[in-house]
């Protein structure tokens, strides 16, 4: 016996809600993470470097922001579709840069 049958509409329950709550919570703290590292690389001296540095970590944030965003109104849909592979790329290489900034703050 198959547990998915031709025409069947499968009721997704809670798990959108729940998954799309979890994006935002993750784009809340990624903008946490954001502003604390802007702030912390614009109290230094203002170099150029520093503020390359600033300009990039906006930037980082704004791409993470707008997967994040399309994915919150991808989840709206009764039936999302999963996750684009250059998507989840985009989301694993902001956390990756966001990581570095924090390293680069701390030394």
């Amino acid at each position: 016996m198959s547990s998915s049958r031709e025409g069947e509409v499968r009721d997704a329950g809670l798990q959108p809600e729940r998954t799309r709550l979890a994006w935002r919570r993750t784009t809340l703290a990624s903008s946490v993470v954001a502003l604390l590292a802007l702030r912390q690389t614009l109290r230094g001296s203002g170099r150029p470097l520093e503020v390359a540095g600033a300009a990039v970590i906006a930037l980082v944030w704004l791409a993470f922001l707008w997967v994040a965003h399309r994915r919150i109104r991808a989840l709206a849909a009764g039936r999302p579709p999963g996750l684009a592979p250059r998507a989840a790329l985009a989301v694993v290489a902001c956390t990756v840069a966001f990581a570095a900034f924090a390293m680069a703050v701390i030394i």
